[in-house]
Protein backbone atom coordinates (compact mmCIF):
# COMPACT_ATOMS: atom_id res chain seq x y z
CA UNK A 1 0.00 0.00 0.00
CA UNK A 2 3.16 2.40 0.59
CA UNK A 3 4.30 1.81 -3.13
CA UNK A 4 0.47 2.02 -4.21
CA UNK A 5 0.35 5.36 -2.64
CA UNK A 6 3.73 6.42 -4.11
CA UNK A 7 2.34 5.43 -7.68
CA UNK A 8 -0.78 7.35 -7.56
CA UNK A 9 1.30 10.47 -6.03
CA UNK A 10 3.46 9.83 -9.20
CA UNK A 11 0.55 10.16 -11.71
CA UNK A 12 -0.39 13.64 -10.89
CA UNK A 13 3.44 15.07 -10.53
CA UNK A 14 5.02 14.57 -12.86
CA UNK A 15 2.31 12.60 -14.96
CA UNK A 16 -0.17 14.69 -15.51
CA UNK A 17 1.67 17.50 -15.07
CA UNK A 18 4.05 16.37 -18.00
CA UNK A 19 1.12 15.12 -20.13
CA UNK A 20 -0.53 18.47 -19.97
CA UNK A 21 2.28 20.56 -19.89
CA UNK A 22 3.53 18.90 -23.40
CA UNK A 23 0.28 19.62 -24.97
CA UNK A 24 -0.25 23.47 -24.57
CA UNK A 25 1.80 26.30 -25.95
CA UNK A 26 5.22 27.19 -24.90
CA UNK A 27 4.04 30.16 -23.35
CA UNK A 28 1.97 27.96 -20.92
CA UNK A 29 3.94 25.38 -20.57
CA UNK A 30 5.25 26.37 -16.80
CA UNK A 31 1.83 27.74 -15.67
CA UNK A 32 0.57 24.42 -16.64
CA UNK A 33 3.14 22.00 -14.58
CA UNK A 34 2.68 24.88 -11.55
CA UNK A 35 -0.89 24.18 -11.56
CA UNK A 36 -0.99 20.32 -10.81
CA UNK A 37 1.81 21.24 -8.52
CA UNK A 38 -0.27 23.62 -6.60
CA UNK A 39 -2.99 21.36 -6.21
CA UNK A 40 -0.83 18.54 -4.88
CA UNK A 41 0.14 21.20 -1.75
CA UNK A 42 -3.42 22.43 -1.47
CA UNK A 43 -5.35 19.71 -1.20
CA UNK A 44 -2.97 17.81 1.02
CA UNK A 45 -3.40 20.28 3.53
CA UNK A 46 -7.17 20.30 3.09
CA UNK A 47 -7.04 16.69 3.32
CA UNK A 48 -4.95 16.60 6.01
CA UNK A 49 -7.88 19.17 7.90
CA UNK A 50 -11.13 18.44 6.81
CA UNK A 51 -11.28 15.99 3.82
CA UNK A 52 -10.81 13.13 4.81
CA UNK A 53 -13.23 13.00 7.55
CA UNK A 54 -15.76 13.96 5.72
CA UNK A 55 -15.03 11.50 2.66
CA UNK A 56 -14.21 8.42 4.74
CA UNK A 57 -15.90 8.34 8.04
CA UNK A 58 -19.57 7.51 9.24
CA UNK A 59 -21.47 10.97 9.52
CA UNK A 60 -24.95 11.69 10.39
CA UNK A 61 -26.69 11.57 7.11
CA UNK A 62 -25.56 9.56 3.88
CA UNK A 63 -24.63 12.45 2.13
CA UNK A 64 -21.55 13.80 4.22
CA UNK A 65 -18.78 12.32 6.68
CA UNK A 66 -18.46 13.14 9.86
CA UNK A 67 -15.99 15.25 12.08
CA UNK A 68 -14.49 13.08 14.30
CA UNK A 69 -11.16 13.02 12.03
CA UNK A 70 -10.70 16.93 11.23
CA UNK A 71 -7.08 17.39 11.49
CA UNK A 72 -6.62 13.75 12.03
CA UNK A 73 -7.73 13.93 15.24
CA UNK A 74 -7.22 10.17 16.99
CA UNK A 75 -5.32 8.96 14.31
CA UNK A 76 -2.48 7.30 16.45
CA UNK A 77 0.44 5.03 16.26
CA UNK A 78 1.92 4.70 20.13
CA UNK A 79 5.13 2.26 19.76
CA UNK A 80 5.65 2.04 23.37
CA UNK A 81 1.49 1.20 24.17
CA UNK A 82 1.24 -0.77 21.02
CA UNK A 83 -1.44 1.43 19.70
CA UNK A 84 -2.28 1.87 16.43
CA UNK A 85 -5.18 2.99 14.37
CA UNK A 86 -7.04 1.59 11.20
CA UNK A 87 -9.87 2.80 9.32
CA UNK A 88 -12.94 0.53 9.51
CA UNK A 89 -12.22 0.40 5.86
CA UNK A 90 -9.06 -0.85 5.69
CA UNK A 91 -8.23 -3.08 8.77
CA UNK A 92 -5.19 -4.77 7.85
CA UNK A 93 -3.38 -1.49 7.47
CA UNK A 94 -2.22 1.62 9.09
CA UNK A 95 -4.62 4.41 9.01
CA UNK A 96 -1.98 6.39 8.19
CA UNK A 97 -1.45 4.77 5.36
CA UNK A 98 -5.26 4.70 3.97
CA UNK A 99 -4.95 8.32 4.64
CA UNK A 100 -2.68 8.92 2.17
CA UNK A 101 -3.79 6.53 -0.46
CA UNK A 102 -6.60 8.31 -0.41
CA UNK A 103 -5.32 11.55 -0.29
CA UNK A 104 -3.21 10.88 -3.71
CA UNK A 105 -7.13 10.00 -5.52
CA UNK A 106 -8.33 13.47 -4.15
CA UNK A 107 -4.88 15.30 -5.34
CA UNK A 108 -5.38 14.08 -9.05
CA UNK A 109 -9.12 14.56 -9.35
CA UNK A 110 -8.49 18.04 -9.37
CA UNK A 111 -5.99 18.00 -10.93
CA UNK A 112 -7.47 16.86 -14.28
CA UNK A 113 -9.91 19.41 -14.63
CA UNK A 114 -7.08 21.67 -15.64
CA UNK A 115 -7.08 20.09 -18.76
CA UNK A 116 -10.42 22.24 -19.75
CA UNK A 117 -9.42 25.58 -18.84
CA UNK A 118 -5.47 25.37 -19.79
CA UNK A 119 -4.32 28.35 -20.99
CA UNK A 120 -6.76 31.07 -19.69
CA UNK A 121 -7.61 30.66 -16.07
CA UNK A 122 -6.32 33.10 -13.21
CA UNK A 123 -3.89 31.28 -10.83
CA UNK A 124 -5.31 32.93 -7.86
CA UNK A 125 -9.16 31.57 -8.69
CA UNK A 126 -8.17 28.71 -10.03
CA UNK A 127 -6.52 27.99 -6.34
CA UNK A 128 -10.07 28.77 -4.83
CA UNK A 129 -11.86 26.93 -7.39
CA UNK A 130 -9.86 23.91 -6.56
CA UNK A 131 -9.93 23.76 -3.01
CA UNK A 132 -13.65 25.15 -2.61
CA UNK A 133 -14.54 22.17 -4.95
CA UNK A 134 -12.42 19.40 -2.93
CA UNK A 135 -14.78 20.37 0.04
CA UNK A 136 -18.10 20.78 -1.44
CA UNK A 137 -17.51 18.37 -4.94
CA UNK A 138 -15.28 15.68 -4.19
CA UNK A 139 -15.94 14.88 -0.35
CA UNK A 140 -19.31 14.16 -1.03
CA UNK A 141 -19.30 11.92 -3.85
CA UNK A 142 -16.51 10.04 -2.39
CA UNK A 143 -18.57 9.56 0.98
CA UNK A 144 -21.60 8.68 -1.22
CA UNK A 145 -19.80 5.55 -3.12
CA UNK A 146 -16.79 4.20 -0.52
CA UNK A 147 -18.05 4.97 3.06
CA UNK A 148 -21.12 1.70 3.77
CA UNK A 149 -22.93 4.09 4.63
CA UNK A 150 -22.78 6.52 1.78
CA UNK A 151 -26.26 6.52 0.18
CA UNK A 152 -25.08 4.78 -3.25
CA UNK A 153 -22.54 2.80 -1.69
CA UNK A 154 -24.54 -0.11 -1.57
CA UNK A 155 -25.76 -0.59 -5.31
CA UNK A 156 -22.56 1.38 -6.97
CA UNK A 157 -19.74 -0.51 -8.37
CA UNK A 158 -16.86 1.70 -8.66
CA UNK A 159 -13.84 -0.14 -7.50
CA UNK A 160 -11.03 2.67 -8.21
CA UNK A 161 -12.62 6.26 -9.29
CA UNK A 162 -14.56 5.59 -12.72
CA UNK A 163 -17.50 8.02 -11.15
CA UNK A 164 -15.61 9.47 -8.35
CA UNK A 165 -12.50 10.63 -9.62
CA UNK A 166 -13.14 10.60 -13.55
CA UNK A 167 -16.51 11.29 -14.10
CA UNK A 168 -16.91 13.89 -11.63
CA UNK A 169 -13.55 15.76 -12.96
CA UNK A 170 -14.14 15.55 -16.54
CA UNK A 171 -18.02 17.05 -15.87
CA UNK A 172 -16.48 19.55 -14.01
CA UNK A 173 -14.19 20.60 -16.82
CA UNK A 174 -17.06 21.17 -19.27
CA UNK A 175 -18.34 23.61 -16.55
CA UNK A 176 -15.45 25.47 -16.37
CA UNK A 177 -14.41 25.52 -19.75
CA UNK A 178 -18.45 26.96 -20.65
CA UNK A 179 -17.74 29.57 -17.66
CA UNK A 180 -14.45 30.86 -19.10
CA UNK A 181 -15.42 30.64 -22.67
CA UNK A 182 -12.76 29.47 -25.59
CA UNK A 183 -9.47 30.76 -25.78
CA UNK A 184 -8.55 34.00 -27.46
CA UNK A 185 -8.30 33.21 -31.34
CA UNK A 186 -9.29 29.74 -31.16
CA UNK A 187 -10.30 27.89 -34.21
CA UNK A 188 -8.39 30.73 -36.11
CA UNK A 189 -4.65 30.44 -34.92
CA UNK A 190 -2.67 27.24 -34.36
CA UNK A 191 -2.32 25.71 -30.76
CA UNK A 192 -0.85 22.62 -31.87
CA UNK A 193 1.05 20.91 -28.70
CA UNK A 194 4.38 22.58 -28.37
CA UNK A 195 6.32 19.54 -26.94
CA UNK A 196 4.57 16.14 -27.67
CA UNK A 197 7.62 14.03 -26.21
CA UNK A 198 6.51 15.72 -22.70
CA UNK A 199 2.85 14.56 -23.14
CA UNK A 200 4.02 11.20 -23.94
CA UNK A 201 6.59 10.75 -20.86
CA UNK A 202 3.56 12.09 -19.24
CA UNK A 203 1.18 9.33 -20.02
CA UNK A 204 3.99 6.39 -19.90
CA UNK A 205 4.08 7.33 -15.90
CA UNK A 206 -0.04 7.65 -15.77
CA UNK A 207 -0.04 4.48 -17.11
CA UNK A 208 2.67 3.41 -14.80
CA UNK A 209 1.35 4.84 -11.96
CA UNK A 210 -2.22 3.60 -12.57
CA UNK A 211 -1.29 0.09 -11.44
CA UNK A 212 -1.13 1.88 -7.67
CA UNK A 213 -4.35 3.39 -8.54
CA UNK A 214 -6.44 0.07 -9.87
CA UNK A 215 -4.46 -2.45 -8.33
CA UNK A 216 -4.10 -0.59 -4.78
CA UNK A 217 -7.39 0.00 -4.75
CA UNK A 218 -8.00 -3.87 -3.27
CA UNK A 219 -5.98 -2.35 -0.34
CA UNK A 220 -3.98 -5.66 0.05
CA UNK A 221 -1.61 -7.72 -2.02
CA UNK A 222 -3.72 -10.75 -3.31
CA UNK A 223 -5.50 -12.57 -6.38
CA UNK A 224 -7.94 -9.49 -6.68
CA UNK A 225 -5.24 -6.89 -6.51
CA UNK A 226 -3.70 -9.02 -9.27
CA UNK A 227 -6.41 -9.46 -11.37
CA UNK A 228 -6.81 -5.81 -11.09
CA UNK A 229 -3.22 -4.92 -12.26
CA UNK A 230 -3.73 -7.88 -15.24
CA UNK A 231 -6.96 -5.71 -16.68
CA UNK A 232 -5.81 -2.54 -16.59
CA UNK A 233 -2.73 -2.94 -18.39
CA UNK A 234 -4.68 -5.18 -20.88
CA UNK A 235 -7.49 -2.14 -21.27
CA UNK A 236 -5.20 0.48 -22.08
CA UNK A 237 -3.24 -1.33 -24.86
CA UNK A 238 -6.56 -2.32 -26.31
CA UNK A 239 -7.93 1.45 -25.71
CA UNK A 240 -4.60 2.55 -27.49
CA UNK A 241 -4.69 0.90 -30.52
CA UNK A 242 -8.61 1.27 -30.19
CA UNK A 243 -8.07 5.15 -30.69
CA UNK A 244 -5.00 4.75 -32.87
CA UNK A 245 -6.86 2.79 -35.62
CA UNK A 246 -10.01 4.96 -35.83
CA UNK A 247 -7.97 8.12 -36.21
CA UNK A 248 -5.88 6.51 -38.74
CA UNK A 249 -9.12 5.60 -40.83
CA UNK A 250 -11.03 8.61 -40.15
CA UNK A 251 -7.68 11.32 -40.96
CA UNK A 252 -5.23 9.23 -42.57
CA UNK A 253 -2.35 8.88 -40.31
CA UNK A 254 -2.00 7.31 -36.60
CA UNK A 255 -0.69 10.25 -34.53
CA UNK A 256 1.65 9.72 -31.47
CA UNK A 257 -1.06 12.73 -29.58
CA UNK A 258 -3.83 10.00 -30.53
CA UNK A 259 -2.09 6.72 -29.38
CA UNK A 260 -1.13 8.35 -25.73
CA UNK A 261 -4.45 10.17 -24.80
CA UNK A 262 -6.03 6.61 -26.56
CA UNK A 263 -3.95 5.48 -23.55
CA UNK A 264 -5.49 7.38 -21.06
CA UNK A 265 -9.12 6.83 -22.12
CA UNK A 266 -7.99 3.10 -21.14
CA UNK A 267 -7.17 3.58 -18.06
CA UNK A 268 -9.68 5.73 -17.59
CA UNK A 269 -12.96 3.05 -18.51
CA UNK A 270 -11.18 0.29 -17.04
CA UNK A 271 -10.81 2.42 -13.40
CA UNK A 272 -14.17 1.60 -12.06
CA UNK A 273 -14.00 -2.13 -13.56
CA UNK A 274 -10.77 -3.14 -12.56
CA UNK A 275 -12.40 -5.05 -9.39
CA UNK A 276 -14.94 -6.58 -11.24
CA UNK A 277 -13.77 -7.90 -14.23
CA UNK A 278 -12.04 -10.80 -16.18
CA UNK A 279 -9.43 -9.93 -19.22
CA UNK A 280 -11.98 -10.62 -22.18
CA UNK A 281 -14.09 -8.13 -20.46
CA UNK A 282 -10.83 -5.74 -19.99
CA UNK A 283 -10.47 -5.87 -23.62
CA UNK A 284 -14.06 -5.07 -24.82
CA UNK A 285 -13.84 -1.70 -21.83
CA UNK A 286 -10.68 -0.65 -23.68
CA UNK A 287 -11.63 -1.54 -27.29
CA UNK A 288 -15.03 0.87 -26.44
CA UNK A 289 -13.05 3.59 -24.78
CA UNK A 290 -10.82 4.12 -27.57
CA UNK A 291 -13.44 4.81 -30.09
CA UNK A 292 -15.92 6.64 -27.95
CA UNK A 293 -13.32 8.58 -26.64
CA UNK A 294 -11.72 9.64 -30.12
CA UNK A 295 -15.00 10.88 -31.20
CA UNK A 296 -16.11 12.92 -28.21
CA UNK A 297 -12.55 14.61 -28.40
CA UNK A 298 -12.98 15.28 -31.55
CA UNK A 299 -16.34 15.42 -33.64
CA UNK A 300 -18.27 15.84 -30.08
CA UNK A 301 -16.12 19.03 -29.00
CA UNK A 302 -16.56 20.39 -32.76
CA UNK A 303 -20.34 20.08 -33.17
CA UNK A 304 -21.02 21.40 -29.88
CA UNK A 305 -18.25 24.36 -30.02
CA UNK A 306 -16.74 24.23 -26.28
CA UNK A 307 -13.29 24.59 -26.41
CA UNK A 308 -11.99 21.34 -24.15
CA UNK A 309 -8.32 22.90 -23.89
CA UNK A 310 -6.54 19.14 -23.68
CA UNK A 311 -9.91 17.52 -23.76
CA UNK A 312 -10.41 16.30 -19.77
CA UNK A 313 -14.18 16.11 -20.60
CA UNK A 314 -13.71 13.99 -23.71
CA UNK A 315 -11.37 11.28 -22.37
CA UNK A 316 -12.54 11.46 -18.34
CA UNK A 317 -16.15 12.22 -18.40
CA UNK A 318 -16.99 10.41 -21.25
CA UNK A 319 -14.36 7.31 -20.41
CA UNK A 320 -16.01 7.13 -17.33
CA UNK A 321 -19.25 7.25 -18.24
CA UNK A 322 -18.30 4.36 -20.69
CA UNK A 323 -16.49 2.76 -17.81
CA UNK A 324 -18.90 2.74 -15.09
CA UNK A 325 -22.31 1.54 -17.43
CA UNK A 326 -19.83 -1.33 -19.21
CA UNK A 327 -18.69 -2.37 -15.50
CA UNK A 328 -22.51 -3.08 -14.82
CA UNK A 329 -23.16 -4.80 -18.02
CA UNK A 330 -19.59 -7.12 -17.48
CA UNK A 331 -19.15 -7.50 -13.89
CA UNK A 332 -17.67 -11.33 -12.90
CA UNK A 333 -19.64 -12.42 -10.18
CA UNK A 334 -16.76 -15.48 -9.93
CA UNK A 335 -13.72 -12.95 -10.07
CA UNK A 336 -15.50 -10.16 -7.67
CA UNK A 337 -18.43 -12.11 -6.15
CA UNK A 338 -20.89 -8.48 -6.79
CA UNK A 339 -23.72 -8.37 -9.00
CA UNK A 340 -24.07 -5.75 -11.67
CA UNK A 341 -27.11 -3.07 -13.20
CA UNK A 342 -26.35 -1.28 -15.93
CA UNK A 343 -29.45 0.91 -14.76
CA UNK A 344 -27.67 0.81 -11.17
CA UNK A 345 -24.76 2.29 -12.65
CA UNK A 346 -26.59 4.92 -14.28
CA UNK A 347 -27.92 6.07 -11.31
CA UNK A 348 -24.59 6.68 -9.97
CA UNK A 349 -23.32 8.68 -12.98
CA UNK A 350 -26.18 10.67 -13.21
CA UNK A 351 -25.92 11.75 -9.35
CA UNK A 352 -22.32 12.56 -10.11
CA UNK A 353 -22.84 14.37 -13.64
CA UNK A 354 -25.65 16.42 -11.58
CA UNK A 355 -23.52 17.72 -8.41
CA UNK A 356 -20.67 18.31 -10.12
CA UNK A 357 -21.66 20.42 -12.58
CA UNK A 358 -23.91 22.43 -10.93
CA UNK A 359 -22.17 22.93 -7.23
CA UNK A 360 -18.81 23.43 -9.93
CA UNK A 361 -20.91 26.09 -11.76
CA UNK A 362 -21.94 27.60 -8.77
CA UNK A 363 -18.17 28.21 -7.09
CA UNK A 364 -17.05 29.13 -10.08
CA UNK A 365 -19.63 32.19 -10.37
CA UNK A 366 -18.87 33.07 -6.64
CA UNK A 367 -15.69 33.21 -7.62
CA UNK A 368 -15.73 34.91 -11.28
CA UNK A 369 -18.27 37.72 -9.10
CA UNK A 370 -15.28 38.35 -6.55
CA UNK A 371 -11.74 38.15 -7.88
CA UNK A 372 -12.38 36.63 -11.32
CA UNK A 373 -11.91 33.86 -13.22
CA UNK A 374 -10.15 34.92 -16.06
CA UNK A 375 -6.64 36.69 -17.27
CA UNK A 376 -7.10 39.59 -19.17
CA UNK A 377 -6.84 39.61 -22.99
CA UNK A 378 -3.29 40.78 -23.03
CA UNK A 379 -1.59 38.61 -20.21
CA UNK A 380 -3.22 35.80 -21.96
CA UNK A 381 -1.87 36.66 -25.53
CA UNK A 382 1.59 36.73 -23.77
CA UNK A 383 1.15 34.12 -22.18
CA UNK A 384 0.29 32.71 -18.39
CA UNK A 385 4.27 31.81 -17.63
CA UNK A 386 5.43 35.30 -17.93
CA UNK A 387 2.15 36.98 -16.63
CA UNK A 388 1.51 35.22 -13.77
CA UNK A 389 4.56 33.93 -12.46
CA UNK A 390 6.79 36.18 -14.29
CA UNK A 391 9.24 32.81 -15.57
CA UNK A 392 8.78 31.69 -19.85
CA UNK A 393 10.63 28.98 -21.33
CA UNK A 394 13.70 29.96 -23.72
Amino acid sequence: MLTSTALVLLMTIPGLALFYGGMVRKKNILSTLMQSFAITCVVTILWWAVGYSLAFTPGSTPYLGGFDRFFLNGMVYMHDASKLSVSHLAQTIPESVYVLFQATFAIITPALICGSFAERMKFSAMLWFMGLWLIVVYCPVAHWMWEPSGWLAATQLDFAGGTVVHINAGIAGLATALMLGKRQGYGRESMMPHNLTLTVIGASLLWFGWFGFNAGSAVASDGRAGMAFAVTHIATAAAALAWMFTEWATKGKPSVLGIASGAVAGLVAITPASGFVGPGGSVIIGLAAGVICFFSSTSLKKVMGYDDSLDAFGVHCIGGIAGALLTGALVSTEISGAHGSVLLQAKGVAATLAWSFVMSLIILKLIDLTIGLRVSVDDEREGLDIALHGERIE
